[in-house]
């Protein structure tokens, strides 16, 4: 892959007309983005209508080498056995009509969602299938903690990369641990490919003391061209998705990213100085360590709802607030504070003294249930 060209075409969010994937404005998307010398096209087995759009989109359209397509294999979505998970990669194989893939991925590991990949052996699959031909790289992405990715790199050397949840306002976060996940890649030698460097579209809005500190730096730039460019200059990343949904989305990212070469001290400075802006404002100060919810009765997420609410604070978008915070409450297992019984006893263990009943009804009240399956 070049080593300039470094954004994804993340197939998650395409663009719609009456429910449906509009296919004609897909089609221009991805004739300008391999105009722009780019590459890589990311979708997966659990994308509603993607695989067959980009069939018809791209593989359809162009020469099998002249692309890279990565899909992935959610072995814990409605499969029993091993062949239901198998049949995925089937399912993908004839959806995509591409012959193969140039990456494929084990969709979303972390917490209880790994035990389905080992015992359905999936490990052993997946390398099957490069001895097959029909997956040149063979890796997963993860959501969980830098302590389960360093033992899962441990267990399965012979994964040829990761994608990790990356963007600067994760960085540093004891909730994402962007960093240090990062770090413990790149020590076992593994590249990485970032997803949600714009954190589903939240830093492309961000508060708006963050917004002046751009806007100050670089007035004709978007914001959400700082949080692609800061995922793309991290050494070993070989490719930084973003999920576009629209034309307009995919000219702004061509037009920083076709010739980007990297981040100058002033633009890494003015990230710094976001970073420091978003940490001003009050938020829970929770540091995900787990004493709560390891006394909990009910099993209740509550560090995982903290992430949620905090999201809502920082980015005031209730949908995507309740979409991330899902991944770290139903997502690993847990119960929603809907579920909580108010006995007191996490307040009990929280090092930080934070009220935490108090909070957990006031996410019941503004997110509902996130421990609904995702």
């Amino acid at each position: 892959m070049n080593e300039k060209k470094k954004l994804g075409f993340g197939l998650m969010r395409l663009p719609k007309n009456n429910e449906e994937i509009d296919l004609v404005q897909v089609k221009e998307m991805v004739d300008r983005f391999l105009a722009a010398g780019f590459t890589y096209f990311d979708t997966a087995w659990a994308y509603p209508g993607s695989e067959d759009a980009i069939r018809k989109a791209l593989v359809e359209r162009y020469p099998r080498d002249s692309y890279q397509l990565a899909t992935k294999n959610a072995a814990w979505l409605n499969c029993r056995t091993r062949d239901d998970a198998v049949e995925q990669f089937n399912t993908s194989l004839a959806r995509t009509g591409a012959g193969y893939f140039d990456y494929y991925l084990l969709h979303n590991l972390g917490g209880h969602h790994t035990d389905y990949f080992d015992d359905f052996d999936m490990w052993t699959f997946i390398q099957d299938k490069k001895q097959e031909g029909l997956v040149l790289n063979a890796g997963f992405s993860f959501h969980s903690t830098p302590a389960e990715l360093e033992k899962l790199l441990e267990q399965h050397p012979e994964v040829d990369f990761v994608q990790l949840q990356i963007n600067y306002a994760d960085w540093d976060n004891p909730s994402v641990q962007s960093r240090e996940c990062y770090e413990t890649a790149c020590r076992f030698g593994k590249p990485v490919i970032i997803m949600e460097p714009v954190k589903g579209g939240m830093l492309a809005d961000p508060p708006e003391s963050v917004k002046e500190i751009f806007k100050a730096a670089e007035p004709g730039s978007s914001c959400a061209s700082w949080a692609l460019r800061f995922a793309a200059d991290l050494e070993g990343v070989l490719t930084v998705l973003s999920g576009m949904s629209n034309v307009e989305q995919m000219e702004d990212n061509l037009s920083y990213m076709k010739d980007f070469a990297g981040l100058s001290a002033k633009q890494q400075d003015a990230i710094d100085k976001a970073r420091t802006a978003l940490k001003e404002i009050p938020l829970i100060p929770c540091t995900h360590c787990n004493y709560c919810a390891n006394v909990c009765p009910e099993n209740v997420g509550i560090p995982g709802t903290f992430t949620a609410l905090n999201n809502l604070t920082l980015y005031r978008n209730p949908e995507v607030a309740k979409w991330q915070g899902s991944w770290q409450v139903g997502g690993i297992g847990k119960k929603s504070s809907l579920s909580c019984i108010k006995c007191g006893q996490c307040e009990e263990a929280c090092p930080q003294h934070i009220s935490i009943r108090e909070e957990l009804e006031k996410a019941s009240e503004l997110l509902g249930d996130l421990a609904v399956p995702l």
